[in-house]
């Protein structure tokens, strides 16, 4: 009898310090990001797009602040992002439909991997820059990708989507910009 009462002690302090450790754990891991929370990061609605200087593929230097006077799809993407897959046959298509009336812009975080196969897998014919130090990745403080910032005209943001995004979300929010 008095191994089971030993026993029964030994087996509940087992559980609790089980559960305390588990609950400790669960408070210092942090939340991922939800949707909203990583819409509430980087620059906010309504203030001037942070400049910045990169370069394309073929190594042409794009720099925000020329486009001034344009309208820009400004997109943050990874090779090896499913989402970013997803959405890139649909930014194609906005661009050749848009023409010059918006300028998208791809920032690619990962140029280590191959972004030229993936931009001739993908067919992709807008420009794709290079974020080579992290730098704009880090200005833009982009915590999950695809995030896609709609700029105006006078280069201040008008909307963020953080996201896969599909053709007519994309009409509609780059409608929008003046």
């Amino acid at each position: 009898m008095m191994k089971k009462v030993i026993a029964a002690v030994l087996l509940i302090s087992l559980l609790t310090v089980a559960i305390v450790q588990a609950v400790n754990k669960k408070a210092d891991k942090p939340e991922t990001a939800s949707p909203t929370a990583a819409a509430q990061s980087g620059p906010s609605i309504g203030a001037k797009a942070p400049d910045f200087e990169l370069k394309t593929l073929t190594g042409e230097t794009v720099k925000l602040s020329d486009l001034k006077g344009k309208k820009v799809m400004l997109n943050f993407w990874a090779t090896w992002c499913p989402p970013c897959k997803a959405e890139m046959p649909d930014m194609e298509q906005l661009h050749k439909e848009a023409g010059d009336d918006i300028t998208i812009l791809a920032v690619n975080i990962d140029p280590q991997l191959d972004v030229q196969g993936f931009v001739n897998e993908y067919k992709i014919t807008f420009p794709i820059l290079l974020d080579a130090e992290d730098a704009v990745n880090e200005k833009y403080q982009v915590l999950s990708i695809p995030s896609t910032y709609f700029i105006d005209s006078k280069g201040v943001i008008q909307n963020k989507f953080v996201g896969s995004m599909k053709l007519e979300e994309m009409k509609e929010f780059t409608s929008k910009l003046k």
